[in-house]
């Protein structure tokens, strides 16, 4: 198949050009040529921004298009409109943040979405991303109706995620000691290895599935203390968890993503229905998932090579997390 990726150099999108080139289709990529701009050699690159610059796809033709950063439905309706007769099949990565109220356990794909927005807003806000996906959501099928392939994300992990938010836990694992845990043993968990959704996207691109799923998993229940004990083992520590009240955490003005997996302002409840998200409909059409050990192991060997001025900061320092055991041990002895 003729694949055009939007985007295709960052995390998401080279996993995608990645599983594209490996199960042989031709790939062209569009992008602003921002990023990595040296990847695939061996593969067409279009250059053009997506709000005024998609000139250079016009007069083309390519089966399917798969697009990885849309967020405002203006763009995302310029990028429809200009590819409908140029596309059979299109996908639109979104999110699980496109729904209302997360205190519906187990939400399906029909549930109630978020949409109270200004479709004119543009700029990048943590309360306004979902409701914008939405509407990209209905822009793309409003002028692709039966051709879209909507696949809403939850937490995505794995090799070259540059935000880093699952390998705090295997990292502060490999480090040792005491780690202090938020919430309960118990706590489920949700999230998908990059590479187990681009392998799902491109069978359902090759088969010209429609419709839209929950793209996350595991196929099993995983709970925080799966997660850690699978870290533990992978990386050979003699690490002690202390699991700590997320209610203890917020009183001490602990920074909402000081603590990766947890969004420490919200209640407890609310953070269980988040990682509870149903996704038999995807499971059904085919999403597998690696062992939870692979992706560990193969994060943590990524993670290695990437230079110390790369990283972005996350977690606890050590200093504030001793700090905070101390008072908990403290508070509990008493």
């Amino acid at each position: 198949m003729r694949i055009l990726i939007l985007g295709g150099t960052v995390f998401v999108g080279r996993h995608l050009a990645d599983a594209a080139l490996q199960r042989g289709h031709t790939l062209t990529l569009f992008n602003r040529g921002q990023h990595n701009p040296d990847l695939y050699p061996e593969v067409e690159k279009l250059r053009g921004d997506r709000d005024g610059g998609l000139a250079v796809l016009e007069g083309r033709r390519w089966d399917a298009v798969i697009d990885t950063c849309g967020y405002a439905p203006r763009i995302v309706r310029q990028s429809a409109e200009l590819l409908a007769n140029a596309v059979d099949h299109y996908t639109f990565i979104s999110t699980i943040n496109v729904y209302k109220d997360y205190h519906r356990p187990r939400m399906e794909e029909s549930a109630p979405l978020a949409d109270d927005v200004d479709p004119t807003e543009e700029t990048f806000k943590v309360e306004t991303y979902g409701p914008l996906k939405t509407l990209c959501e209905r822009a793309v099928e409003a002028v692709l109706p039966g051709r879209t392939l909507i696949s809403r994300s939850g937490l995505i992990v794995g090799p070259l995620d540059p935000a880093r938010r699952f390998i705090y836990w295997p990292l502060r694992t490999a480090r040792g000691g005491e780690v202090l845990v938020p919430g309960t043993p118990d706590q489920p968990l949700q999230f998908i290895d990059m590479r187990d959704q681009a392998e799902w996207i491109l069978r359902m691109v090759e088969a010209g599935s429609t419709g839209t799923y929950n793209v996350l998993g595991p196929d099993y229940p995983l709970t925080m203390q799966r997660l850690l004990e699978e870290s533990k083992a992978v990386t050979g520590s003699d690490v002690r968890f202390t699991y700590v009240p997320a209610s203890f955490l917020r009183e001490r003005d602990t920074e909402p993503n000081a603590l990766n997996f947890w969004h420490i302002s919200r209640s407890d409840e609310t953070i269980r229905q988040i990682w509870n998200i149903a996704n038999a409909k995807a499971i059904a059409a085919g999403l597998t998932f690696r062992p939870l050990a692979e992706t560990i192991r193969d994060t943590l060997a990524w993670d290695a090579t990437v230079p110390a001025e790369n990283k972005r900061p996350f977690g606890l320092e050590p200093e504030r997390e001793r700090e905070l055991l101390a008072l908990w041990s403290q508070q509990s002895a008493g």
